[in-house]
C-alpha cells in the first residue's frame, strides 16, 4: 500500500476562531485518501503554540522549556484533527516514531504532534516519512508553494513550480532558529528528504481538493520538490 504524510502547519488547521468547517472537510478527504493509502499526519503549533512561545520568552523561560510548550501546542491540534476523523484515525497522538510505526498497523490514520525539543513539525514529518517508507510528503501551508521571496512581503516574488532537493536545502539553509520560526521548510527536514530522495509536495492547505490532489500524488498547484 501506498504511504503518505502530511505536514499540516498549524496557522492552516486553526485559522478561524472556529476550525470546525475546515476540519470537518479535511477529514472526510482523509479517509477518502486513506482508501488507498496508509496516512501520517503531523500537525503544527501555529499561532498557539507562538502566542504561549511568546508569553514563555518575556517571562524568561529557556528555549528547550519554550520548545516544550510548542510540542503541547501541537499535541493538541493533533487531537482535534483526531476528533473530526473519529474512528478512522488512532485515538490518541503517538509520543514518538516507534508509537507512530505500531499505531499505523493497526489503523488507516495516524495523527501526531512534535516529539522532541529543538526538532520542528516538519523536520518531524520528514523524519516519520524516512521510517515509515513514504513515497512523498506533503506540505500544507498558508501559500501555494516555495517561492523566490516572501509572497506576503514581496509582490514580485514568483513561485517555483519544480525544484530538486540541493536545490531546496539551498533554499532554506541560513533560516532562522529557535522556537517557533516560520519557514517554507525546515532545513533539517530537507537534510533529510534529500538523504532519503523521498518527494516534497509544498501546497496551500487552504484548498482541500487542491491538498487532496497532492496527498493522492497527482499534479496539482504547488511546488514539487524532487
Amino acid at each position: 500500500m501506498d504511504v503518505v504524510v502530511l505536514s499540516l502547519g498549524g496557522s492552516v488547521l486553526v485559522k478561524d476562531e472556529d476550525p470546525s468547517a475546515y476540519l470537518e472537510a479535511l477529514a472526510k478527504m482523509l479517509v477518502d485518501v486513506s482508501s488507498a493509502a496508509k496516512v501520517y499526519v503531523v500537525t503544527g503549533g501555529g499561532r498557539i503554540a507562538r502566542f504561549y512561545i511568546r508569553a514563555g520568552r518575556a517571562l524568561g523561560a529557556t528555549e528547550q522549556y519554550l520548545d516544550l510548550m510548542g510540542i503541547d501546542a501541537t499535541r493538541l491540534n493533533a487531537r482535534l484533527v483526531i476528533a473530526a476523523l473519529k474512528d478512522h484515525a488512532c485515538p490518541e497522538p503517538p509520543n514518538d516514531y516507534d508509537e507512530a510505526v505500531r499505531a499505523g498497523a493497526s489503523y488507516p490514520i495516524v495523527v501526531m504532534g512534535g516529539v522532541t525539543p529543538g526538532v520542528t513539525t516538519d523536520a518531524v514529518s520528514a523524519r516519520l516519512a524516512e521510517r515509515v517508507g513514504a513515497t512523498r510528503l506533503v506540505n500544507a501551508t498558508s501559500v501555494d508553494g516555495a517561492y523566490t521571496a516572501d509572497p506576503k512581503k514581496d509582490v514580485c516574488a514568483k513561485r517555483i513550480p519544480r525544484m530538486s532537493h540541493e536545490e531546496l536545502v539551498r533554499l532554506v539553509s541560513g533560516t532562522a532558529k529557535g522556537a517557533g520560526p516560520t519557514t517554507v521548510f525546515d532545513p533539517v527536514g530537507a537534510d533529510v528528504l534529500m538523504r532519503a530522495r523521498i518527494r516534497l509536495v509544498i501546497v496551500d492547505g487552504r484548498s482541500m481538493k487542491n491538498l487532496g490532489l497532492a496527498l493522492e500524488g497527482k499534479e496539482c498547484m504547488g511546488t514539487v520538490v524532487g
